[in-house]
């Protein structure tokens, strides 16, 4: 059989043939995928990574988009997104979430169960799978900050069950998880008065409104923090903001964003980044170090 009536054969109408990825991506480009399915359990994850092992097959995991530049080419093989693995619970002083379930959400229902420890995540706009690969993170709050551990398959399709005494994590990055497939995630919060965590979570809300440009799409900030600054304010000093290639654009109301006024291609978001890192490198000595994840170049 071939591969593709294979896959659609497992996923029926959760497998899609050349199905467009920008809908799947914050900012809104990319081209098409070859083949996508939405897995909703551990077995169908665990079939798939079996399947695209034996047919030779590239795999791509896509949450929410929100942290990626997908190729105007699209992308081969299979794309899995794992927005059918969405579960939270709550239980004592514990939230355990899926890797597809919205960062923000896991948030909002750790504050609504008057919990401290995740308050400062809300607005990222992420899966829980995504957050953990990355230890995302604002406004001085971590993903691993309050993390118990998190479960995830091997590549062959194996359960690993880690603990965060076991991880070598710092910013924005966490060392020995590339090959996995994160499936869910656990954090230990702190009780406390229910008006605290739910008064910074209206705080972080505001200001991310007041700050960033969440009217146009984005992936979020795009390079990592430099050592003892930030990249926003190099950029901004080297009078970046506004600085636009075909129709993407370093935001004028923050300069750690670059925006798609609509139409944009991910070509244009890439080269507006390389634009970018030269006029910062050239002014200020420091070499931006790119946040988002280029994918299918």
């Amino acid at each position: 059989m071939d591969w593709k009536a294979e896959l659609s054969a497992r996923f029926q109408l959760r497998c899609f043939q050349a199905e467009p990825l920008a809908p799947y991506t914050t900012f809104r480009v990319g081209g098409r995928a070859e083949s996508l399915v939405l897995p909703e359990s551990v077995e169908e994850w665990s079939w798939l990574l079996d399947f695209v092992k034996k047919r030779g097959l590239p795999l791509t995991i896509l949450g929410l988009g929100s942290n990626v530049i997908i190729s105007d080419s699209g992308l081969s093989g299979v794309v899995a997104s794992t927005r059918g693995m969405a579960r939270i619970e709550i239980y004592g002083n514990d939230i355990s979430a899926d890797s597809g379930a919205a960062l923000d959400t896991a948030a909002a229902r750790s504050v609504a169960a008057g919990l401290a420890g995740m308050e400062k995540l809300s607005g990222i706009p992420g899966t829980v799978g995504g957050a953990v690969r990355m230890n995302a993170g604002a406004y001085g709050q971590e993903t691993f900050d309050q993390l118990a551990g998190f479960t995830a398959l091997r590549p062959d399709g194996t359960m690993q069950k880690s603990v965060k005494s076991e991880i070598k994590y710092g910013y924005r990055q966490v060392s020995g998880i590339s090959g996995l497939l994160i499936l869910s995630a656990h954090w230990q919060l702190r009780p406390g008065e229910p008006a605290a965590p739910l008064q910074t979570r209206k705080d972080t809300l505001r200001a991310r409104a007041d700050k960033q440009p969440l009217d146009l799409p984005s992936a979020g900030s795009v390079f990592k923090r430099p050592a003892g600054d930030f990249a926003s304010r190099l950029i901004d000093s080297c009078g970046l903001k506004g600085l636009t290639v075909g129709r993407a654009q370093v935001s004028p109301k923050h300069a750690g964003f670059i925006v798609n006024l609509g139409g944009a291609t991910a070509q244009d978001i890439l080269a507006l980044i390389a634009q970018v890192r030269a006029a910062v490198q050239n002014k200020t000595g420091v070499r931006l170090e790119l946040e988002q994840i280029p994918l299918g170049f």
